[in-house]
């Protein structure tokens, strides 16, 4: 890690990290559990429904892997569009899939996830600011697991401020900063336990999941400047694993109240620990083409599952309650990773790609004319 990390830290280095990526799949592969349990529930969905956590380990990620592939004296406009380039035009698309899914002229009642048909609050999820309300209407208008992405473009405004926050900062400086947000993150549970009907407890989502994002940013500053976590990968699963299943098996309790908390420390950790193996030239089954694959493809699953899921519903009517359910996941996942596939290979990548090149040659351009002056 030594060797890396002096590198690192003046952004001459950064290993890439397949792990991470393998990663991702099983993140999105939570979500799409917890979805999983509105069509086909199984006698442990009040387990299952614990899969929204994937969404907060994205979270964490997207801090940790911005931070750790950040290049100095890359303009913050050139870092905007690189990531417009890379979420958006696959949300627009799956967008447009998910419409006749979930709105409808005149709905059927008993259809719960179908709207009437707003253009107005469409417009917003085309833009990425549905999340900015707590309306379930608005927030979760479009496609409905797109919500995040509101989030997610919040952090990627703020990503060039944040890291200039974090750099002349050394290691300790920085994990204590980090330590300082994980504090934050507490006060605003407490704060919420506390009153309800606080301004904290209606805050916009982007705000206070910011502390998800922020914590992934100390992880990957530290480590570039020689932090190595605690803790190896498998302590890291089970930490997770015991951290849900107290939760779950304690509702009401203390442990309950800060799983949410609790979770985004063993993430962090998790995701530092998984990042040093893959360092360290460690073996990784993460690190496996299939799972790398899925990993790359767990972007546009992630926008496509719920339209699946609730299309089946549309189709079949929600099942009762029992393992036979079972039966349901192997072929709805099918039709979620062949639309995630053609969505990756079709739209994200090459879109990606496009969108980049046009970028770059247009700045290109623009330095070649101020020089010829």
């Amino acid at each position: 890690m030594t060797g890396v990390s002096a590198e690192a830290s003046r952004g001459a280095y950064a290993p890439r990290l397949d792990s991470l990526t393998g990663l991702r799949w099983w993140a999105a592969f939570g979500v799409f559990l917890h979805h999983m349990g509105n069509v086909a529930p199984l006698p442990a969905r009040d387990f299952l429904v614990r899969g929204n956590y994937g969404v907060t380990f994205f979270f964490v990620l997207s801090g940790f892997v911005l931070t750790w592939s950040a290049r100095p004296g890359l303009p913050a406009s050139t870092f905007w569009w690189r990531r417009f380039a890379r979420i958006w035009p696959a949300h627009a698309v799956a967008l447009l899939l998910a419409v006749p899914v979930f709105y409808a002229l005149s709905p059927d009642p008993a259809r719960w996830w179908v709207k009437p048909l707003d253009l107005g609050v469409l417009a917003l999820s085309v833009v990425l600011m549905q999340g900015w309300w707590r309306d379930p209407a608005i927030l979760f208008s479009g496609n409905p697991a797109a919500w995040t992405l509101t989030c997610e473009a919040f952090f990627y405004a703020l990503h060039p401020a944040l890291l200039r926050g974090f750099r002349g900062v050394g290691r300790r400086g920085t994990l204590a900063m980090t330590a300082g947000v994980v504090g934050v993150a507490v006060l605003l549970r407490v704060a919420s336990l506390v009153s309800p009907d606080s301004i904290v407890s209606g805050a916009p989502w982007p705000v206070l999941r910011l502390t998800e994002f922020v914590i992934g940013i100390g992880v990957a500053r530290g480590m570039r400047l020689g932090w190595r976590p605690p803790i190896r990968p498998l302590t890291a699963y089970l930490l997770i694993a015991a951290i849900l299943v107290a939760g779950h098996a304690m509702p009401g309790s203390l442990a309950a109240a800060f799983t949410n908390e609790a979770v985004i420390v063993a993430f962090a950790l998790l995701i530092a620990a998984v990042a040093l193996r893959d360092v360290e030239g460690g073996p990784s089954l993460l690190r496996s083409r299939p799972l790398v694959v899925l990993g790359e493809w767990s972007y546009s699953f992630y926008l496509v599952h719920a339209t699946v899921i609730y299309a089946a519903l549309t189709l079949v009517g929600a099942r009762p309650s029992s393992w036979a359910g079972l039966l349901w996941y192997p072929p709805i996942l099918l039709a979620c990773l062949v639309l995630a596939a053609g969505l990756h290979l079709l739209v994200e990548r090459p879109a990606e790609r496009s969108l980049r090149t046009w970028w770059d040659d247009r700045r290109a351009a623009a330095t070649h004319r101020a020089v010829g002056k």
